[in-house]
């Protein structure tokens, strides 16, 4: 017989599943860093920074001692975080790269066809010189072999090398070393990732029960599309086999959607809940979540446990914006309750709040107020100005 797991619950399971739970002021050294990504399982990068880049902010919203230096340290020194795609580019654990190898094994035919397509016949006529080119000279950046006249236009112009470099990125043939003002610098991929991340050797078998296996781990309950699109490693079929393959160690429960409608049938590990332990109750403060938070990824995930509807406009002409160009979620507890327009203008060193919008029955009390406020401040120090700047009209409902 199904479990039904009421709404609140399950919204808490799945915070403290996502790192949202414990509490933001509690000392994060590196060592902590790195544990938190592997239990979140990625971060997902960004290079819009109206206040701060996506990543730094998903991270930040977990902890406010999180520094940033760490984070490069893990990436282009210590070499136990390395970058490549889940369902979009993300900073993963180098612990991952052997699982990640089965993607690159898989995607390379897709990929090759679709470029192709995109770039014409010849868009690998600058594969060869542009691997020999790092193999002897060491790594590059993507302008150190830009051709001469050649003008940029976007991901949709690029130049010969760069097509190359980004698709043997893609292809797991090169790994991103560093970066330069958010720029890439590439390089032989067993240059970059430790050696004992290549081993063992992964099995086919292994590598789909790892993929479903650490996707519901870390989604607490799942189900089995929503398995396949936590890391976008395997197939919906793949998974929903997984499942079928497994049914020994999981437990049918009905997700309770906070309408309090038709609970979703899902799946979750034998001794589902208990086996999570305690799960704490999230931090009562205002925290502002980055349009890329791991916790809304899945849209419609997202309005069936919090009843939260969510896009990125970027892409929206402005006439047909329903709220602007970068606005970021705000949570409470374990409620979301609106969504804010705010843009950091270093050089005037505020950040400026254009508008605030609060979800229906959420109250701008008093009390509320002053959270989002002090939530705010923090976030101004984070993003390295000095103070915020409510323009006028920000709160207008």
């Amino acid at each position: 017989m199904a479990i039904l797991i009421p709404n609140h619950q399950a919204r808490r399971i799945f915070l403290e599943r996502q790192g949202l739970s414990q509490p933001p002021g509690r000392a994060l050294d590196k060592a902590g860093l790195l544990n938190l990504i592997h239990e979140m399982g990625f971060v997902q990068v960004d290079s819009i920074a109206t206040v701060e880049r996506a990543h730094h902010m998903i991270l930040f919203s977990r902890n406010q001692t999180y520094r940033r230096e760490h984070l490069k340290k893990l990436l282009e020194k210590d070499r136990e975080l390395f970058e490549h795609w889940t369902h979009d580019a993300s900073i993963l654990p180098s612990a991952f790269f052997r699982y990640w190898k089965h993607r690159f094994r898989r995607r390379e035919p897709i990929i090759a066809e679709r470029w192709k397509k995109w770039q014409g016949e010849d868009f690998d006529s600058a594969f060869e010189d542009t691997y020999r080119h790092i193999a002897e000279g060491g790594a590059i950046m993507s302008r150190d072999m830009k051709v001469e006249n050649h003008k940029s236009g976007g991901w949709w112009n690029w130049h010969p090398n760069k097509t190359a470099l980004e698709y043997y990125w893609h292809i797991g043939k090169l790994s991103i070393a560093g970066r330069v003002n958010f720029q890439k610098i590439y390089d032989l991929t067993e240059r970059v990732i430790p050696q004992h991340h290549f081993e063992p050797e992964v099995s086919h078998e292994e590598f789909i029960d790892w993929a479903c296996r650490s996707a519901l781990k870390r989604l607490g309950f799942a189900t089995s599309g929503e398995i396949a699109a936590f890391w976008d490693l395997v197939t919906p079929q793949e998974a929903k086999d997984w499942v079928a393959a497994h049914r020994g160690e999981l437990d049918e429960v009905l997700i309770e959607p906070v309408n309090g409608g038709k609970p979703r049938p899902s799946f979750a590990f034998t001794g589902f809940p208990e086996n999570l332990g305690d799960i704490p109750e999230p931090p009562a403060r205002v925290r502002v979540l980055s349009p890329f938070d791991p916790l809304l990824r899945d849209r419609n995930r997202a309005e069936r446990l919090f009843g939260f509807f969510y896009r990125i406009e970027v892409f929206v002409p402005e006439p047909k914006r329903e709220y602007g160009y970068y606005v970021f979620p705000l949570i409470e507890g374990d409620r979301m309750i609106g969504r804010i327009d705010m843009k950091a203008d270093r050089k005037a060193g505020t950040l400026d709040v254009k508008r605030l919008w609060l979800e229906k029955g959420v109250k701008p009390s008093a009390g509320r107020l002053e959270k989002l406020e002090a939530e705010l401040q923090r976030v101004a120090r984070f993003a390295g100005v000095e103070r915020v700047n409510f323009l006028d009209g920000w709160q207008d409902n």
